[in-house]
């Protein structure tokens, strides 16, 4: 099994629904298990509901460290988990992906609605502009993301994204091999807008 150094972070992005399909759940429940083996600590969303609570649980059961992250309305909503590692109430949902984006050395996209979509691709969008470092993958389960790959495909063929940012995120269908492809990750020599003005003149 690849290991990569410790200690480890990864911020994760799921959704407060379970979804339709069992699959989801154990998957969610797989990433949990293997992050927890190889002592990567979890940064999630601080709940107890849909996917989110599943990652957390089996995190929890299993050893795990696990960090939430809850903005203060969405404490009761949402129902901020007990039994985490650390738990850290927030104001807002832009402080919630501040503090994860602080505290997390990588992000996973795992299934989940808009909310889900919105968090990763924020964070994503920020690694573009530099400010931040940190690999972005998406784990694709059961083919759930193929029309997102599609768009993103589509943006480089329609001149909105270079290919070098398209391929700032990973996607894979199974975590092992989304670890092993974080630890070959370089970032961007240059930020979107230098390599977008680069192209534009060449």
């Amino acid at each position: 099994m690849f290991t990569l150094n410790r200690p480890y972070r990864i911020a994760i992005f799921c959704g407060s629904s379970l979804g339709v399909d069992p699959s989801y759940r154990h998957a969610v429940e797989q990433v949990a298990t293997v992050l927890s083996a190889q002592q990567i600590t979890i940064v999630y969303g601080g709940a107890t509901v849909g996917l989110m609570g599943v990652l957390a649980d089996t995190a929890l059961a299993v050893g795990g460290n696990v960090i939430g992250v809850i903005p203060k309305f969405l404490s009761a909503i949402e129902i901020a988990h007990q039994r985490l590692s650390e738990c850290h109430i927030v104001e807002s949902m832009h402080d919630r992906k501040t503090l994860m984006a602080e505290l997390a050395d990588a992000f996973i996209l795992l299934p989940g609605g808009a909310g889900s979509l919105e968090e990763f691709f924020e964070i994503y969008t920020w690694a573009q502009l530099h400010l931040h470092k940190k690999p972005c993958g998406i784990l694709n389960i059961n083919n759930y993301y193929d029309p997102i790959i599609h768009f993103l495909n589509q943006t480089v063929v329609q001149g909105f994204m270079s290919q070098q940012n398209r391929d700032m995120i990973f996607v894979e269908n199974a975590i092992d091999n989304l670890l092993a492809a974080f630890a070959t990750y370089t970032p961007c020599a240059a930020p979107k807008w230098i390599t977008a003005v680069k192209t534009s003149e060449t």
